[in-house]
């Protein structure tokens, strides 16, 4: 059975473990979604923590699929050189690179990209006008294009690898949910037409960066969405994946949840019991009983027990690690000399307030816990 430090491939690309470090929002990029020092540094510490693999966070393909402020962009040739300086960063800490790919949609801000939000639909979860424009079908072809420049833009810059966000609520994952997807075209309706604005986007970019380069997807295992159980789930989840298996993909990475998902939101809180662990070890199960795909388990994993049962048991490939990472990011190097105890991190997600506020990304719980020790130390 595979242990956690084994080296292992996704693709072409040798990876000295099975750790990913997810993508996650750093909100260090510039105004205009310019790569900076800042953003590489703590790219080049992640990297020397011990993952095999470094994901930064959603970068988006165009300019009006901007998530939020300090966002990395990938939407213009100009930006390349930064982006070079991230890769060379991850690489100098001896991990390899992947660049996610990403538009927001509906999710959108018009106030930071002074453009409207466009989405499947006008409709948000709960039905209501977002105020967002409906992509016509004959814009689709340039939204999938974008995907595909923006990647071979990221192997320009010299990532090794690509991953197409389609989870947590973005624009792909829009086209893909049907509380999103109100269509009545040939993307809207049932799953085939839903999935494929996904399968054109994953053709655009094999189509720019050739058929070794590796292409991974990132989607939900379910939408989570109360008020319609039946927008995106877990048989969806493993249709679309069997189709994009079909058409070469190289790996997929589970998540769930979006914005609107209540308690079952991406980024829940709360110290997570370790017979708890793994948010989407069930789905993750029936992926790798279905399909012979690597697979990235990522979510709520929190302590080394629970990874080497994950992978031991065969239910995923790889273990995704986000705000553990956060807390800790030399984590996985400790782990590998023999301290294992779990993972430091309390989910109270003060480190994403602290990036919202402009701060960046960084543990802001442990900050706080330091400057306490140092007064009662005084």
């Amino acid at each position: 059975m595979p242990g956690p430090f084994d080296p292992a491939a996704i693709g072409g690309l040798q990876l000295r473990n099975r750790f990913v470090r997810s993508a996650t929002w750093e909100g260090m990029a510039g105004e205009g979604g310019e790569a900076t020092p800042r953003l590489a540094a703590l790219l080049r510490t992640l990297a020397r923590g011990g993952v095999g693999l470094v994901i930064p966070g959603h970068a988006y393909v165009r300019p009006e699929g901007q998530a939020g402020p300090w966002q990395l962009g990938i939407h213009d040739d100009a930006l390349v050189p930064g982006l070079a300086t991230l890769a060379a960063a991850i690489h100098e800490g001896g991990a390899a690179a992947c660049c996610q790919l990403a538009h927001a949609g509906l999710r959108a801000r018009r106030e930071l990209t002074g453009l409207d939000p466009v989405g499947p639909s006008r409709f948000d979860a709960s039905g209501r006008d977002r105020l967002c424009r409906a992509l016509e079908t004959d814009e689709l072809g340039a939204l999938a294009q974008a995907f595909g420049a923006a990647a071979r833009r990221a192997r320009e810059a010299g990532f090794d690898a690509v991953q197409i966000h389609a989870a947590h609520g973005f624009l792909l994952s829009q086209f893909l949910s049907a509380q999103f997807n109100r269509r009545e075209d040939g993307y809207g309706g049932p799953l085939e037409n839903r999935s494929r604005l996904l399968l054109e986007v994953y053709a655009a970019v094999r189509a720019a960066v050739g058929p070794d380069f590796p292409v991974l997807v990132k989607i939900n295992s379910n939408d989570y969405l109360v008020a319609n159980k039946t927008a995106f789930h877990d048989q969806d989840m493993l249709a679309v994946c069997a189709a994009l298996a079909g058409a070469g993909l190289d790996a997929v990475e589970l998540s769930g949840g979006t914005q609107d998902s209540g308690k079952y939101a991406p980024v829940r809180m709360g110290t997570i019991r370790e017979d708890r662990e793994g948010y989407y070890r069930l789905p993750a199960k029936w992926f790798k009983e279905r399909l012979d795909l690597p697979l990235i388990l990522t979510g709520g994993v929190r302590s080394l027990p629970k990874v080497r049962e994950f992978l031991g048991s065969g239910i995923c490939d790889f273990i995704g690690l986000s705000r553990p990472l956060i807390c800790e990011p030399a984590l996985v190097r400790r782990w590998s000399e023999g301290d294992e105890g779990p993972s430091l991190c309390k989910s109270e997600n003060m480190c994403l307030k602290a990036a919202r506020a402009g701060e960046g990304l960084f543990c802001k719980l442990r900050q706080v816990q330091r400057k306490g020790a140092k007064a009662a130390g005084a």
